[in-house]
C-alpha cells in the first residue's frame, strides 16, 4: 500500500482517501500522506481507530456496515447505528468538521433494503454531516437493472443524479467524466432556483 500512496502523492496533487478499518493501517498510510480515512466499519472494528483518526487530525468517512442484515428499519437503523459511530468520533475527539457519513449501499444489505436506503438519503441529513455516497457499478445497479458490472454506467449516473437531489455532498465513482458532467448539469439546473 505505502509505495502505491507515495507514488500517487509524487505524481498528482489530489487529495487521497485510504480504505481501511485497522488503526496501524491508517497510522502507516497518514504517515505516507492519505489525506483522509474511509473507514468501513464505522469506528466499530478496531477499537483505536478513533483515536488514531483524532490524534492524526486527518478527516474521515465513517461508513455504515454491521455483521448482518437484520434491520427493523433499514433506515431508521442506519441512522442509529451511524449516531453510535459519530458518538465513538466524537469521544475520541475527531471534530465534527473532520466527519463525512456513507449510509453503506451494499454492505450488510439486500438488494431491497439498499433500495429503501437509496429513497430516503434524504432522512440522513438529520445527522448533520455531509453524506458521501459510493453506488457505482455495485450490485444494487446490477441486480435493479440485470447488468454486469462493466455495464452499469447509466444506472450509476441515476444513483448520482438522485443522491445528488435528495442532500448527497460527495460521490465515489469509477467512471469520473460521466459523473462530473451529471453533476454540473444539476449544478446549473439549481442555480436557477
Amino acid at each position: 500500500m505505502l509505495p502505491v500512496i507515495e507514488a500517487v502523492r509524487d505524481r498528482f496533487d489530489i487529495p487521497v482517501s485510504l480504505d481501511t478499518y485497522k488503526n496501524t493501517v491508517a497510522w502507516a498510510g497518514i504517515g505516507a500522506g492519505v489525506d483522509m480515512i474511509n473507514d468501513v466499519w464505522g469506528l466499530k472494528g478496531d477499537e483505536r481507530m478513533a483515536e488514531v483518526i483524532a490524534q492524526s487530525h486527518v478527516p474521515v468517512c465513517i461508513m455504515h456496515n454491521r455483521e448482518n442484515e437484520k434491520y427493523s428499519g433499514v433506515v431508521t437503523d442506519v441512522i442509529s447505528d451511524l449516531k453510535n459511530s459519530i458518538e465513538i468520533a466524537s469521544k475520541a475527539g475527531i471534530p465534527d468538521e473532520n466527519i463525512m457519513i456513507d449510509p453503506g449501499i451494499g454492505f450488510a444489505k439486500d438488494h431491497d433494503q439498499n433500495m429503501k436506503l437509496m429513497a430516503h438519503l434524504d432522512e440522513l441529513r438529520s445527522l448533520g454531516y455531509p453524506v458521501l455516497l459510493g453506488t457505482s457499478r455495485k450490485s444494487v445497479i446490477g441486480q435493479a437493472l440485470d447488468l454486469p458490472a462493466d455495464e452499469r454506467l447509466e444506472g450509476g449516473l441515476a444513483t448520482t443524479a438522485w443522491g445528488m437531489m435528495h442532500g448527497v455532498s460527495f460521490v465515489r465513482v469509477h467512471d469520473v467524466k460521466e459523473h462530473v458532467r451529471v453533476i454540473r448539469m444539476i449544478e446549473a439546473i439549481r442555480e436557477q432556483e
